[in-house]
């Protein structure tokens, strides 16, 4: 069986869901990364106070307080990476014991197909699943980058040096945050894709449910309204 033969299996609806998750997926990262100021997400909300800390870092002596803070923001990224390995390694032994795979999910979607076509459709949640981790890797990366920087302004708060150094270590602060947002999205869409097992209609109804929660965490929450009381 060529790719061709393969990918004949898939109907219009499939490739019209496989469009709709990736599409939904690219949209809300956009909203989240890109929201105005008058309806700012919780993203950028934090994106200020992360600018603010780096501000206040220059005067608290001594800093082992910023210092507690970021090593724990490292071991969150190392924490959802270590999971998206975890999750990927899953995914690839469901992939080499595809046939047992199939019977469940044929039990459970009343269709009888190919094997190859389960195999296909676990590329999705394996594709997210990757780049969650590689995320997640850069984020502990570029943490680490943030606690030089931070280890590098200078003590004497009359430095001209400091602000200016400061204002860098908040930006790649920001910059770390938003590679782990995108890798928290990776792994929430990743699970919105399994119900492609089942059909393209439950891939389209978990995609537009993830969008939904993540969109309500951004702009409805409650954390957001306590951000934003003055």
């Amino acid at each position: 069986m060529t790719w061709m033969d393969r990918l004949a299996l898939f109907g219009p609806l499939d490739c019209a869901a496989l469009a709709c998750i990736f599409i939904l997926w690219f949209a809300i990262g956009w909203m989240t990364e890109n929201s105005n100021t008058k309806r700012p997400s919780m993203s950028q909300l934090m994106a200020a106070h992360r600018r603010e800390w780096m501000v206040q870092m220059i005067t608290r002596q001594p800093r082992i307080f910023d210092a507690h803070i970021l090593g724990t923001l490292r071991q969150s990224t190392a924490f959802f990476a270590s999971t998206s390995v975890i999750a990927l390694g899953g995914t690839l032994a469901l992939l080499g014991n595809s046939e047992q795979m199939a019977t469940v999910v044929e039990d459970l979607s009343l269709t009888d197909l190919p094997t190859v076509v389960w195999e296909l459709k676990m590329l999705l949640p394996l594709f997210f699943l990757a780049n969650g981790f590689l995320k997640f890797v850069w984020s502990n990366r570029l943490f680490g980058y943030c606690s030089v920087l931070m280890a590098a302004v200078p003590n004497d708060v009359h430095d001209p040096r400091a602000p200016q150094m400061a204002a860098k270590a908040a930006e790649l602060n920001i910059t770390a945050a938003r590679s782990f947002n995108r890798g928290l999205r990776s792994l929430y869409f990743a699970l919105a894709s399994l119900p492609w097992l089942i059909g393209p209609i439950p891939l389209i109804l978990a995609a537009i449910i993830t969008v939904i929660i993540v969109g309500r965490r951004e702009f409805r929450s409650e954390s957001r309204r306590i951000l934003l009381e003055s």
